[in-house]
């Protein structure tokens, strides 16, 4: 299995309880409801990340209880335990079964076993496609919807690493309409968790040769977070490996942008937990913009749009240009966190409205755990909403992939509806060329 298809793992169990007496106690499917009826009767298994599985039947959804990392062998038995209780849960035969696009996640296994053993399809849906329709199940099932996916990571169509992706989904199709420019990843999997790895490539995006990469990287601004420095054998190492291409692989996701900045910032370099660094540069931004106006956007990064290294160049400057032992150096600090979040959300902003005047779509879903970022979020909506734009987001705010299984089981449900529509009309054409 590739890496990276689960960093993290898990916190917290949420398959079971203990009730006072100590005994285990299986949670509830929880049952939601849609404002239109899907035209199958789907389960689907869902992502590798704090997963979860649904039953999609008529217009309501049974969802399973949150299984967490599939990494572990508790996850993976909650998640079978869960595909059995949505069987019997189903009033009526299931008509497929929906899985993640990544061929290597154990979910993907599940689904592809159970749909060979009912005789049915499995559908296996792309992992933005299925953050952006479950938001258009929820909010607009009968129209189509543009909608940013910001998140960390998921296998992309063209099997690059996506999560920085402005989709245009209609039924079952989705079109890639734009998205984040591509970083680097040195060393594969490991720079998600240590993101002095994601500052270096940044810096390498700049232009920067592998010496000028050693030089500005080890530079005392970046030691100053609360871990030691990264050792310059290491940073070298690294620098080379840019500079050749080796075990390099790109992306496009959102999560490793945010991580990449904070490496730059000084801010963290190394993650322990999922999105560590992303919330602390949040936290960062948000200290500074609750004492300060937030930075104006010149003209020069407004027409930058989603061409970010002139961004990455403003906050290379503003951290070379001060001394870490300077009285303002957590002040500057700031104010490049924040010009970041400012100038992403912006560009993020724009891109969509001008793609919705485009295709003449009035709505624009959020959906992808960089959501869960207040400014980025509050600035986005704010912007679209200015311009006429309705913004729908995944219902109780679950922007992550614990809703995944529910943008799955729609998009299978409309693939199979697509199908049956085709067969029907080839029928009757045949038919009527007989008469």
């Amino acid at each position: 299995m590739h890496g990276w298809t689960g960093f993290w793992a898990p916190r917290h169990k949420c398959r079971e309880t203990n009730d006072k007496e100590g005994t285990s106690v299986t949670l509830p499917l929880v049952r939601q409801q849609l404002p239109v009826a899907a035209p199958a009767r789907v389960l689907a298994c869902g992502a590798w990340l704090k997963n979860t599985a649904c039953l999609l039947e008529g217009d309501a959804v049974w969802m399973s209880p949150l299984h967490g990392d599939l990494a572990t062998p508790q996850a993976r038995n909650a998640l079978l335990e869960s595909v059995a209780r949505l069987q019997q849960q189903a009033t009526g035969p299931i008509e497929a079964v929906a899985h993640d696009l990544h061929p290597d996640f154990f979910s993907t296994d599940v689904a592809l076993q159970l749909a060979q053993k009912l005789g049915v399809s499995a559908i296996a849906v792309q992992h933005h496609h299925a953050h952006i329709a479950q938001v258009q199940a929820q909010h607009a099932p009968d129209q189509a919807l543009l909608g940013w996916a910001l998140d960390g990571v998921g296998l992309g169509a063209d099997h690059t690493s996506w999560g920085g992706e402005l989709l245009l989904v209609q039924d079952a199709r989705f079109q890639r309409i734009a998205h984040l420019p591509p970083l680097l990843l040195p060393g594969g999997d490991v720079a998600a968790r240590e993101t002095w790895r994601m500052a270096l490539a940044a810096l390498y995006r700049l232009g920067h040769s592998s010496d000028q990469i050693l030089s500005i990287a080890a530079s005392t601004h970046l030691r100053a977070g609360k871990l030691a420095p990264v050792p310059p054998v290491s940073l070298k190492g690294i620098g080379n490996m840019l500079q050749r291409g080796l075990n390099c692989p790109s992306t496009t996701s959102a999560g490793r942008w945010f991580d990449a900045v904070a490496g730059l910032l000084g801010v963290c370099w190394w993650q322990c937990e999922e999105a560590q660094a992303a919330i602390a540069l949040e936290r960062l931004a948000a200290d500074w913009l609750g004492e300060n106006a937030a930075p104006v956007l010149d003209e020069e990064l407004i027409a930058a749009g989603l061409d970010l290294n002139m961004l990455l160049r403003r906050l290379v400057s503003l951290m070379v240009s001060t001394r870490p032992d300077a009285s303002n150096y957590s002040s500057i600090q700031g104010l490049a966190a924040a010009l970041f979040h400012e100038a992403l959300a912006d560009a993020l902003a724009r891109c969509a409205i001008k793609a919705a005047q485009q295709h003449q779509i009035s709505a624009i879903a959020f959906s992808g755990g960089c959501f869960f970022n207040r400014i980025l979020r509050t600035r986005m909506q704010d912007a679209l909403t200015q311009a006429g734009l309705c913004v729908l987001m995944p219902r109780e705010s679950a922007f992550g992939d614990a809703g995944l299984a529910l943008g799955q089981a729609w998009v299978a449900a409309q693939t199979l509806h697509a199908e049956r529509t085709e067969k029907h009309n080839e029928h009757s054409t045949r038919n009527s060329l007989c008469v």
